[in-house]
């Protein structure tokens, strides 16, 4: 169509190559819209403003976008009022639009142009992307390392392929809000109507809402408390209820639970296994090590095992990796696997990126936290990151930990969007026992008797809920948590 090519230079004739663009998909699709606005549907999934090349049909589609989602019909005469009226000195936006719709093809081909024009937005990035690149290795400062820009190359790599588009910036409130109501439909749908992810424990679950998107959420402990053994169930448990859907333009959607990353920096696979499958089959973990089991249990985990094996839970057990090694990792696994839940285990184990850092502990913790944060924001995914407490907690009479026991510890508390902890008091009691036949030793039984099979998750801070303490079950040697019959949570507080 000759107007639009009188807005650019020959092309032959400019001595520069022209980023990839096809003036005409887009002018055969704002065409086919204007013809019949079901067009508008078949593309508006996947294809957004920024990805049209040219600036007038980058104003023409948002304004038909506006038209038609406020249960409007768009026609070149509807659309018109809200285009400036000159387009060249002697072609005016109602003549243009006019030619549009006159010249458009058919709406089955609407998918097509709509696939066109997004793919060649994206190669423009790629270009955009690879000039960075060749710049910025051209005139490097001294303290960036070539590691930096290979980390930040395939930060902006992962952002283009997940959302189309890698530069940052402000979006409008009414996107911000379209997003906020898309979260609470989503809910609505979800098993159990929760904002979050289920942990397949309906207490905790009903204080947090669910393991929320983007959030940075610690579980704390001391040693022997079950920290791991709580993350491998909540891993398990949404792993397990994962369903999908695939969306118009291909992708694939969370309906239901997700696909996990696990991050095993302490056990090895095998171990992590162990345990998953020990609470699944009933059968104690020490048992199956030991191989102490008899015919009909080997059946059960055989039956357990292969169930097991469709679950989409990917585990790396790599040790003493760097925070933006784990980043890369992740990312890749949510391009090329899917990523709905991320868990570290632990934090500690992990190392900064900077030389400077590794000097101090605290500052390295520090930059650790910040980087996870980030990280669970870009990913767009819960991480649960596993803590050690300080010593502290083991002076005082009473053992409950605190939120001042992550104090050491840099920015945990700043960071992270939740801090939970886990308290057994069964644990501490059973290296309190009075000799045998004492009247002590009656309280104490009963006092055991009270807490036995008992674990306390309390909630220390939450950004957008209640505080509060929920009780579960624990059975120890099948390092399994499970729901109480009895409600016995209070929410305290709510955090600002």
């Amino acid at each position: 169509m000759d107007v639009v090519r009188q807005l650019h230079p020959d092309e032959k004739e400019a001595n520069y190559r022209l980023a990839p663009h096809n003036i005409d998909a887009e002018q055969a699709l704002l065409g086919a819209i204007l013809v019949n606005n079901e067009a508008f549907y078949r593309v508006s999934d996947f294809l957004e403003i920024e990805h049209f090349y040219e600036a007038i049909h980058k104003e023409i589609y948002e304004v038909l976008g506006k038209i038609i989602r406020a249960g409007k019909t768009a026609t070149p005469i509807t659309a018109k009022t809200f285009l400036p009226d000159d387009l060249l000195e002697n072609v005016t936006m109602a003549q243009y639009l006019a030619r549009l719709a006159a010249e458009a093809t058919t709406v089955l081909n609407a998918m097509d142009y709509g696939q066109t024009i997004y793919d060649l937005a994206l190669e423009r990035a790629l270009i955009q992307i690879g000039e960075e690149m060749v710049e910025v290795a051209y005139d490097r400062d001294v303290d960036q390392s070539p590691n930096t820009q290979i980390e930040s190359a395939e930060r902006q790599l992962f952002d283009l392929a997940e959302k189309g588009r890698y530069d940052g910036g402000f979006q409008g409130f009414n996107t911000a809000l379209r997003d906020a109501i898309d979260m609470a439909g989503e809910a609505y749908k979800r098993d159990g109507g929760l904002s979050g992810i289920a942990t397949g424990l309906s207490d905790l679950d009903r204080l947090t809402g669910g393991l929320q998107r983007s959030d940075l959420i610690i579980l704390a402990a001391r040693p022997a408390m079950g920290k791991t053994s709580l993350a491998t169930n909540i891993a398990f448990a949404v792993a397990a209820a994962y369903r999908s859907s695939t969306e118009a333009d291909g992708r694939i959607k969370t309906e239901n639970g997700g696909i996990v990353g696990f991050f095993s920096l302490e056990m090895s696979s095998e171990q992590l296994a162990t345990r998953i499958l020990a609470e699944q089959s009933e059968i104690s973990s020490a048992d199956i090590r030991r191989g102490n089991i008899h015919e009909s249990q080997f059946s059960k985990l055989v039956d357990t095992s292969n169930m097991l094996a469709k679950v989409p839970l990917y585990i790396d057990d790599t040790g003493g990796i760097s925070v933006s090694q784990l980043a890369a990792r992740a990312r890749r696994l949510k391009r090329q696997k899917g990523l709905d839940l991320l868990i570290v285990d632990y934090l500690q184990l992990l190392s900064g990126n900077s030389k400077n850092s590794s000097q101090n502990r605290v500052q390295e913790l520090t930059e650790i936290t910040t980087s996870l944060k980030a990280l669970a924001k870009e990913l767009e995914v819960p991480i649960v990151a596993l803590s050690q407490l300080s010593r502290q907690v083991e002076n005082r009479d009473d053992k409950r930990p605190q939120l001042s026991d992550l104090r050491e510890s840099g920015s945990i508390e700043q960071d992270a969007d939740v801090v939970m902890f886990i308290y057994r008091e069964e644990y501490y009691l059973k290296n309190k026992e009075p000799k045998e036949g004492t009247p002590d030793h009656l309280t104490w039984q009963g006092e055991m008797e009270q807490v036995h099979g008992q674990a306390d998750v309390i909630i220390g801070k939450q950004r957008h809920g209640p505080t509060g303490t929920v009780t579960l079950a624990f059975i120890d040697h099948l390092t399994r948590f499970s729901n109480l019959a009895r409600n016995s949570y209070a929410p305290t507080q709510i955090d600002n």
